[in-house]
């Protein structure tokens, strides 16, 4: 198998990192070499959060390089927008319609964009959800990086993996049942 390439793009704060190393821990569990990075600088500040995993039969490194992404999945708008450039011509991006804003939007240093999602579209396969509104629903906001999880699951053809035991051996025991939900929640969100 091919090596296939999948971007998690967020904000500091919004479970980036723990769904791409549930994601990693499922592909591992499935027999798959995995590689993973992650990049998180101010992260705790609100700032810009990436996780970049491959897997296949033999991979050689853990790095997406521009314009190889199979599927891009970010968990917040703008973010979206700063690493259009990784999406492969033939790719998907998967867009939380949520908006975090930075710093200089919050002291009205600048504005938000409005047309995000737009211009997205010009460039790119765009498949927007509103993953936050959807977890707040099923009672934990904090659910919205599983049901992402669960797009990426779907979109990359992994259903075939027991997720349920991931959750199971990886997740605090009250929060499973949530989180195999929200998984499956997700999951049905792409076709």
């Amino acid at each position: 198998m091919e090596t296939r390439n999948i971007l998690l793009v967020g904000v500091g704060g919004q479970g980036t990192i723990t769904a791409a190393k549930l994601l990693t821990t499922g592909l591992m569990a499935e027999g798959y070499d995995v590689k993973m990075s992650e990049i998180h600088g101010m992260s705790q500040r609100g700032g810009s959060v990436s996780s970049q995993v491959r897997y296949g039969d033999n991979v050689q490194s853990p790095v997406i390089e521009m314009g190889t992404a199979d599927v891009i999945v970010a968990f917040e708008k703008m973010e979206a927008m700063r690493y259009i450039n990784y999406l492969k011509p033939e790719g998907i991006i998967i867009v939380n319609d949520t908006e975090i804003w930075p710093m200089p939007v919050v002291i009205g240093k600048q504005p938000y964009p409005a047309d995000i999602l737009d211009e997205l579209k010009k460039l790119a396969d765009v498949r927007v959800i509103d993953a936050s509104a959807l977890a707040v629903e099923m009672g934990n906001e904090k659910v919205t990086n599983v049901i992402l999880l669960g797009t990426i699951i779907k979109a990359m053809g992994l259903d075939n993996i027991d997720w349920k035991e991931i959750l199971e051996n990886n997740i605090k025991p009250k929060f499973v049942e949530l989180n195999i939900k929200a998984i499956a929640k997700g999951m049905a969100l792409v076709s």
